[in-house]
């Protein structure tokens, strides 16, 4: 990271970024070339690993683009508000985000996708659900292994 300054390296704090955001997108790379979508995710953070969790239909171009090639990038930010100034070059823009490289993997397990879709929801309602066999299989879960992140936080 260039700005080192403003660079977030304690987890709970990066861990404080993802809660904030609701939206992820995730890029990814397939025959067609350079792809990225925005979706809502739930998260996990165990053992000093992040997993991102994801819902879709069971087909389109990011199920096959994972199919495809399974390296992804994604990126999330939050706290957007506006830092104006007296001269347009003054002007900034504060903001909190994350962006990362993982692995996508799809979650075939019912009970997994359970969990996945749960710690989803939870995260973007804060409410707790619960799924049955029926509705879990009706969507394709998949989750993003973080290989690496960074956060920044520009204010």
């Amino acid at each position: 990271m260039r700005r080192k300054d403003r660079e977030v390296t304690k987890i709970n704090e990066l861990m404080e970024i993802i809660a904030q955001c609701k939206v992820c997108r995730v890029g990814m790379q397939d025959k067609d070339g350079l792809y990225i979508v925005p979706l809502n995710f739930g998260y996990a953070y165990e053992d000093n690993k992040l997993e991102l969790f994801f819902h879709s239909a069971k087909e389109g171009r990011k199920i096959s683009s994972v199919k495809e090639n399974n390296d992804v990038c994604f990126e999330m930010d939050c706290e957007h508000k506006l830092i104006t100034a007296d001269a347009a070059c003054q002007y900034g823009y504060s903001y909190k985000s994350i962006i990362g490289n993982g692995k996508a993997v799809f979650i075939d397990d019912v009970e997994e996708k359970k969990v996945a879709l749960s710690a989803l929801m939870k995260h973007q309602t804060g409410n707790d659900f619960s799924f049955d066999e029926k509705m879990v299989n009706s969507v394709c879960v998949f989750k993003i292994i973080a290989t690496n992140y960074a956060g920044k936080d520009h204010r």
